[in-house]
C-alpha cells in the first residue's frame, strides 16, 4: 500500500480502534453492510445519532479525546466524534483523514457565549473518508434530536458527496459559516488545538461543570 495512504489507516492513542468497545460498536453497526461505502455510511449515522453532541464535554486530554472514551461516555463534541468515526472506519481498512476548520456557529447557548466571548469555534472537526477512490467529507457532530430541537436540516451522508454544515437552518436563519480551513491530518493535532483554545477561550473545559441539555431545554423549550 502507498505509504502516504497507510498513515490514514493506523491506530493511535486517540484513534484506538483495537479497543473492545470500539470493535463491538463497529460490529453492531455494520450488520448487513457489505461494501466499504455501505459500512462507512452506517457508521456515520451510528456516530452521529448514538453519541449525543455535547460542546460542554470538552476534555483536551488524550484520554478525553479517545474514540473508546467517547463511546463509553455516550456524548462528545465535534473533535472526538470525528475521531470516533475515523477509528470505526479504519478498523475495517477504510482510510480516513481528520479535517478541521474554524467556523462561526449560530447554534450556541447563553452560557457558551458568556464563557467563550465569541461565536467562532476553532478547530471544528470532521472526517474525510476514502470511498470508491474519492475522498468525501463526513460531519457526524449534531445528533438528530438536537437538529429537530433547533430546526436544523440534519446532515446526511451517502458516501459519495461531502457532508458539511448547511449555512442556514430550516427557517432561513444563519446556522454555520466556514471561516478558515485548518487542513487534514492523520491524527488529532492535540497540541495545536490546546494552544489555540487556551489562547482564545481561556479554559473551555470549565463548561464541563454545567449541563448542555439542561441549558438548551431552558432556552429553547419548544424549539424555535
Amino acid at each position: 500500500m502507498n505509504s502516504n495512504l497507510a498513515q490514514y489507516l493506523q491506530a493511535t492513542e486517540i484513534i484506538d480502534y483495537h479497543h473492545p468497545t470500539v470493535k463491538a460498536f463497529v460490529q453492531k453497526r455494520i450488520q448487513g453492510a457489505s461494501t466499504p461505502r455501505q459500512q462507512a455510511v452506517t457508521l456515520y449515522y451510528g456516530v452521529r445519532d448514538d453519541i449525543r453532541y455535547d460542546p460542554y464535554s470538552i476534555d483536551l486530554s488524550v484520554k478525553g479525546l479517545r474514540a473508546s472514551t467517547t463511546l463509553e461516555n455516550g456524548r462528545g463534541w465535534c473533535v472526538p466524534k470525528a475521531a470516533l468515526l475515523a477509528a470505526c472506519c479504519r478498523s475495517l481498512g477504510i482510510p480516513v483523514k481528520l479535517g478541521y476548520a474554524d467556523v462561526r456557529n449560530h447554534l450556541s447557548t447563553a452560557r457558551m457565549r458568556e464563557q467563550m466571548k465569541t461565536d467562532i469555534f476553532l478547530w471544528h472537526g470532521y472526517a474525510t473518508i476514502l470511498l470508491d477512490g474519492k475522498w468525501v467529507k463526513a460531519t457526524p457532530a449534531f445528533n438528530i434530536e438536537l437538529c429537530h430541537r433547533f430546526q436544523l436540516k440534519p446532515l446526511e451522508f451517502d458516501g459519495t458527496c461531502d457532508s458539511i454544515y448547511h449555512p442556514f437552518d430550516l427557517l432561513g436563519n444563519r446556522h454555520m459559516e466556514y471561516l478558515r480551513d485548518r487542513g487534514e491530518f492523520a491524527d488529532v493535532p492535540i497540541d495545536q488545538i490546546i494552544k489555540d483554545f487556551y489562547r482564545t477561550y481561556g479554559s473551555p473545559q470549565q463548561l464541563g461543570a454545567f449541563d448542555f441539555q439542561k441549558d438548551i431545554d431552558q432556552e429553547n423549550p419548544l424549539g424555535r
